[in-house]
């Protein structure tokens, strides 16, 4: 690296983030800049029409689903049967990533559904290796990238050479792995820096990641809720009034539901199970890594017949995937909901909210995902 692009690194040093979100913080970091006070929500067909003539998603917020007693029952429920589940796949994952990147990586989840994530890998990692390995939470946004100052930041704090893990939940069609692979290249040509750009998740139906807890497409309990399981932080902004050349980019953090969250009994109930998921996991990863099953992108071959199926137009109105379909459902108009079979036990919760939110359910049994959230195209819209 050249003597003027290390000064660079130097001058000048980004400031330190704000303490944001409603984890510890030995769990995880927020770099993102605080917008709490900001009115940045819409009403949900306001912002679809929005969005869908022009608009970009990160200029504005959805307003939060407040969920129903008989929806947070629902969590609970699904996060009792599935906490092993949830825990061994976090379990693989992080033994893959130790194997991969070694013992002094960094851990970046990509805000916010990669952030319950990075705090399961970052506490097994404690618990069985007794690695106390930093975790950050960072903002990348689809068609603006990732949060360049937010990089800057970590490489300053912890090297220009350090090794970096990029997190998320779980992959749909892969669109965010292709903005992480882009804004990685971008990165490292323009500050000579060798960031890697492999996104671990603990489930990749799309078949999109090299670093993965399993390829099945199923309900990670995270997916259920929103901000109230993700640290009571909101989706990540970018808008030239409110986000300035040195800062990060910006989020909301919904103080006043500190008596509803279940961030970390989210993890802390997953976390119980490292114990007995622990041998398990070293196993799984160590046949992962002998015999490997690289990104296949299978995925795509849904949303093309999908596409074609149902003549939508623009690709971004299909989510396929239980966790993308739940967010369909959460903060989109949705129009049609594909299942593979009705009586998929981790679907539960997608036809509750499907007829909450009276959108069309058709059973699909050729779906590589268990299901598929079709977003109403905006000629639909009544």
């Amino acid at each position: 690296m050249t003597t003027e692009m290390h000064q660079a690194w130097q001058q000048p040093r980004l400031a330190d983030p704000k303490p944001l979100g409603s984890y510890a913080p030995a769990d995880a970091v927020f770099l993102l800049k605080d917008l709490s006070d900001v009115e940045l929500e819409r009403g949900t067909e306001e912002r679809e029409e929005a969005i869908q003539t022009g608009t970009h998603y990160s200029e504005m917020l959805p307003q939060e689903y407040q969920p129903t007693a008989e929806y947070v029952d629902l969590f609970q429920r699904t996060l009792a049967d599935s906490a092993e589940k949830v825990a061994l796949a976090a379990g693989v994952v992080s033994e893959l990533i130790l194997r991969k990147r070694g013992s002094q990586t960094v851990l970046v989840s990509l805000a916010r559904a990669g952030t319950p994530v990075g705090v399961l890998i970052k506490r097994y990692l404690l618990h069985k290796y007794k690695l106390d390995l930093p975790h950050y939470s960072i903002s990348i946004i689809r068609g603006k990238g990732i949060d360049s100052n937010a990089l800057k930041y970590i490489l300053q704090k912890h090297g220009v050479e350090q090794q970096i893990q990029f997190i998320d939940g779980w992959t749909g069609k892969g669109a965010i792995r292709n903005v992480l692979i882009q804004s990685c290249r971008e990165f490292n040509e323009r500050y000579e820096t060798n960031l890697h750009d492999d996104l671990a998740v603990l489930a990749d139906p799309a078949g999109s990641s090299d670093t993965y807890g399993t390829r099945e497409d199923f309900l990670i309990p995270s997916a259920c809720l929103n901000s109230t399981v993700s640290g009571l932080m909101s989706r990540t902004v970018l808008r030239d009034d409110l986000i300035g050349e040195d800062d990060f980019h910006g989020s909301k953090f919904y103080r006043h539901w500190l008596d509803q969250d279940l961030s970390n009994t989210f993890v802390d109930q997953v976390s119980r199970y490292f114990p007995a998921v622990a041998q398990q996991a070293e196993l799984r990863a160590q046949e992962l890594l002998e015999h490997p099953e690289p990104a296949n992108w299978q995925g795509i071959e849904d949303i093309r017949w999908i596409q074609q199926e149902y003549q939508i137009h623009d690709i971004n109105l299909i989510k396929p995937g239980v966790g993308e379909t739940t967010r369909v459902l959460l903060r989109r108009v949705p129009w049609k909901i594909l299942i593979d079979r009705e009586d998929n036990p981790n679907l539960r919760h997608i036809l509750l909210l499907a007829r909450e939110r009276q959108a069309q359910i058709e059973v699909c049994p050729q779906l590589t995902y268990s299901c598929c959230g079709i977003i109403k195209p905006r000629e639909e819209h009544s």
